[in-house]
């Protein structure tokens, strides 16, 4: 997995300008990784909202009280402290990162908000460190394309999802105006062939996001 994992969405706070801007360079997106406060700014930016649509994502995903959400690259805490809403005290919510300035965050914004059921998780770059058989649904925005050796991470995966668990995956089309460089982006149809593969199926694709493909998979 790539060092970048925590950048879950670099310079997302461009959305609102980047159409009319050139991509951010390699350099650039390196740049920024290295200073987690800039990360937490463009990540948390409102203008992101525009175009994210999270409570739309979040409500296509139909999340139920009790289930056990992991949100690998959470970031911030952008999605996981949604799905905390929605699975309430009764379920619980893994945000997973290989930053530790990212997971310090999201426990003092959970713990801010009273959210018991998010539980941060300090990642290897190769290991989620998600329990077996433990997970109804993983979660992966803006972050699948700096993971390496996907298809033993997707081994990994399927290990952790529950009986009729599932596996979203959000990702920037490579002719997106925001994310990184076109360079560092994974097309659609290499998402799904890479998935088929490693033995996932599509359930489900949502087309409402304007820069991004929403694909929802099941191990077949």
């Amino acid at each position: 997995m790539s060092r970048y994992l925590s950048a879950v969405g670099v310079f997302l706070a461009a959305g609102a300008i980047a159409a009319a801007q050139s991509a951010p360079t390699h350099h650039a997106v390196e740049r920024l990784h290295g200073d987690p406060k800039a990360y937490m700014a463009e990540l948390d930016n409102p203008a992101r909202d525009a175009w994210q649509k999270p409570h739309e994502v979040v409500t296509a995903l139909g999340l139920v009280a009790g289930q056990r959400v992991a949100d690998i690259g959470a970031g911030s805490g952008y999605f996981a402290l949604r799905f905390a809403h929605r699975v309430g005290a009764a379920g619980r919510v893994f945000a997973v990162d290989i930053s530790r300035d990212m997971v310090g965050e999201v426990r003092r914004r959970a713990e801010e908000a009273g959210l018991a059921s998010v539980e941060p998780i300090l990642a290897k770059p190769d290991d989620p460190g998600l329990p077996d058989g433990g997970v109804d649904l993983i979660f992966i925005c803006n972050t699948w394309h700096h993971i390496e050796r996907r298809h033993a991470y997707l081994a990994r995966l399927r290990r952790t999802l529950a009986p009729g668990g599932r596996l979203a995956i959000v990702d920037f089309h490579k002719d997106a105006p925001v994310g990184p460089p076109a360079s560092m982006k994974l097309a659609r149809e290499e998402v799904l062939a890479e998935l088929e593969r490693a033995g996932f199926r599509l359930e489900t694709e949502h087309t409402f996001l304007p820069y991004q493909y929403f694909l929802v998979f099941r191990p077949s």
